[in-house]
């Protein structure tokens, strides 16, 4: 039977599942089916699993004992950087082409509880650094929306997989915006969650205080629900919050009082058809019954200085694990030292080299106080005026991105241009507070319909009310 999984959400899949009106295998083939036609062209996969049909019998099996859950036979596609026990994981890098993983990340581990069938690994810039999956070591992808543009990054491969209809939800990871970015570039909804609040154990680290692994669907209830089952305290992360750190009780409120800081949207290169959806969206919270507060966080304007002073600092720590002796790609030099020089310069690509010399410096003495110390002062600032907001407000709003999708190659060229892509994601990564972008609105250009996103931030913890004021404010656009 044919299934229709444009409009398919995880809660639709379960009943039919459970009513018999198809098999988990019947869902798993269909979305196979479709990677089989779009996948060739879209490259949003690095590699499909073999036993995908194997995972879903075993989802049918479970099914038919009546003790599945809702996530049973849910087909998932997982980031390239998230470790699942046995299977190749290489980050987007020709350093790690034929790695392995030995042990499942908790999120993966927590999926697996849930009987979920994990379809595939997606494409990602290297190591997560880059805002458009063109720095990956296995070619860029594209958007499904548009072949000739990118679907954003890091996390493209996982939204664009999600975005095409070659799987239900994904897995993706956000350091300055990798999941929000190409969220807003495909029309996708995605989800930064609070730092600390995900389990980092298993997945592979670029900024150790600012990684966090997110949800990808097509609804903020899809969202949500993967959300509720990733999140949590553990033991193998210590930087998880505790459960005595979490909210334990709701606080969301039916109408909310939702900060614009308006400051922060006088940035060049705004787009003005970005400007203009935004501003209607302001207008739509308004007639939800809404209140909007002008709110100010006058050391934002510092938000992109001090991350790319921050993660390239963090990256040249991570990065020296990478040794050519330990795991990966290995290959001879002159001598031993030699060896670790030849095999860095072949097996990582240039964004990552890039982010490894600056952050080799800014660490060096004599800089170290310049750079890194400054930068970690003027981050505790950018987190106390969130702080300050939410004494006032309870969710804040902004553009996701400050353009819509551009073309493959347009910027590939010029990393500043390409870091100014972040300029409204980069802040929350800074202050660990949770964002969510969801499509409102879309650009026409060339006769396709590119999206546009709107972020929702709230406080720390407070995923409930991105969820309440997503699912308010949500309409269907045709994209």
């Amino acid at each position: 039977m044919e299934i229709d999984l444009k409009n398919l959400t995880i809660k639709k899949a379960h009943e039919d599942m459970v009513s018999g009106k198809y098999s988990a295998v019947d869902l798993a083939s269909a979305y196979l089916e479709e990677i089989k036609k779009k996948d060739g062209e879209l490259h949003t996969y690095l590699e499909v699993y073999g036993d995908v049909l194997e995972q879903a019998n075993k989802a049918d099996e479970i099914i038919k004992s009546g003790k599945a859950g809702l996530l049973t036979g849910i087909p998932i596609s997982i980031k390239d950087n998230i470790l699942i026990k046995g299977r190749k994981v290489s980050a987007g890098s020709k350093i790690l082409e034929n790695y392995t993983a030995t042990y499942d990340a908790t999120v993966i581990e927590k999926l697996k509880k849930e009987g979920v069938i994990f379809i595939g690994r997606t494409n990602m810039d290297e190591f997560a650094m880059g805002g458009s999956t063109e720095n990956s070591a296995y070619g860029p992808t594209k958007n499904p929306i548009d072949v000739l543009r990118v679907p954003g990054g890091s996390s493209g491969g996982a939204v664009a997989s999600v975005a095409s209809g070659e799987v239900l939800v994904a897995l993706g990871s956000d350091t300055g915006g990798s999941i929000r970015q190409p969220a807003s570039f495909c029309g996708m909804v995605g989800l930064k969650p609070t730092y600390g609040l995900v389990s980092r154990y298993g997945l592979m680290a670029m900024g150790s205080s600012f990684d966090q692994i997110g949800p990808i669907g097509k609804t903020v209830e899809d969202v949500e629900i993967i959300f509720n089952v990733i999140k949590g305290n553990d033991p193998k992360d210590g930087t998880s919050l505790k459960n005595s750190d979490l909210k334990l009780e709701s606080t969301v409120k039916n109408k909310m009082k939702i900060g614009v800081p308006y400051d922060s949207l006088n940035v060049g290169g705004l787009d003005k058809d970005v400007l203009d959806s935004f501003n209607e969206s302001i207008e739509k919270l308004k007639k939800l019954g809404h209140e909007i507060v002008k709110i100010e966080l006058p050391n934002l304007k510092y938000s992109l200085a001090v991350y790319y002073v921050l993660i390239p600092a963090e990256v040249s720590s991570n990065m020296a694990r990478f040794d050519g002796v330990k795991y990966g790609l290995r290959l001879s030099g002159e001598n031993g030292i030699d060896d670790y020089f030849v095999t860095r310069a072949e097996g990582l690509g240039g964004e990552v080299k890039r982010r490894i010399i600056i952050g080799t410096y800014v660490l060096s003495s004599g800089y170290y106080d310049a750079y890194y110390n400054k930068a970690n002062l003027v981050r505790e600032l950018i987190r106390d005026d969130y702080k300050k907001a939410f004494e006032k407000v309870d969710v804040i709003v902004t553009p996701t991105t400050p353009s819509v999708a551009f073309k493959i190659g347009e910027k590939a060229n010029d990393p500043l241009q390409m870091y100014l892509e972040d300029i409204f994601t980069v802040p929350v990564n800074l202050a660990g507070v949770p964002a969510i972008s969801v499509p409102c609105g879309f650009k026409m250009i060339d006769g396709k319909k590119l999206p546009i996103g709107l972020q929702f931030i709230a406080n720390h913890c407070d995923e409930e009310t991105l969820f309440k004021i997503s699912k308010d404010f949500l309409c269907e656009f045709t994209l």
